[in-house]
């Protein structure tokens, strides 16, 4: 746990990736709130071909997109070198004027769909125990944590559907990823990345 001089609390930081369902895909990173989201980014990338790697889930061309927190050339080279293709608004980092040289890609209608992770924060906190963080151990809360997104992804495994309806353009055009990338047909699938402080 860290200290929050923003928020003037202590807590820490959660890294989700999430499909376009709002299941979380790999194993969160967690770190104290004090610490900036760029530094988390390869943990919670190499979290995350680990799993693609034991599924059999193939990220070439899946977008990955991120807030502006995370803009950074080591970053995107990172996630460029993993086969996706970076989604992040670019940090003017206080300049007057835009920086020199190429632009970097960015999609405004695929990063719009970023909001989604915040539905699954909405699912985690209807479970008490992490509503409010009791544990003063950070393994127990972690724990707690991945039980919760467990029970989140189960009902999907199960059948049962979200009570929250998914406000979407439909732009299925064919078929999809296995773990269900709900809005792009193969060759554009979409995780999302966010940082949470608790």
């Amino acid at each position: 746990m860290g200290y929050s001089g923003h928020k003037h609390q202590k807590g820490d930081k959660v890294i989700a990736i999430i499909d376009n369902h709002g299941y979380v895909v790999a194993p969160v990173p967690v770190a104290p709130v004090n610490e900036t989201d760029m530094v988390l980014l390869p943990e919670g990338l190499k979290a995350l071909k680990k799993i693609a790697k034991e599924v059999g889930l193939d990220l070439k061309g899946a977008y990955l997109n991120l807030d502006g927190g995370f803009d950074s050339a080591h970053n995107r080279k990172g996630i460029f070198n993993a086969g996706m293709i970076p989604n992040i608004k670019e940090n003017p980092r206080n300049r007057k004027t835009p920086k020199r040289g190429r632009k970097r890609f960015f999609n405004a209608a695929i990063h719009a769909l970023r909001m989604r992770v915040e539905r699954t924060f909405a699912w985690e906190d209807k479970f008490k125990r992490l509503l409010i963080r009791f544990e003063r151990i950070q393994q127990r809360h972690y724990g707690m944590k991945l039980m919760a997104y467990t029970l989140i992804n189960l009902r999907a495994f199960c059948g049962i559907e979200n009570s929250q309806p998914v406000n979407s353009p439909s732009i299925d055009a064919g078929p999809c990823c296995k773990i269900g990338w709900s809005l792009f047909p193969r060759p554009e699938p979409h995780a999302d990345i966010h940082a949470r402080q608790c």
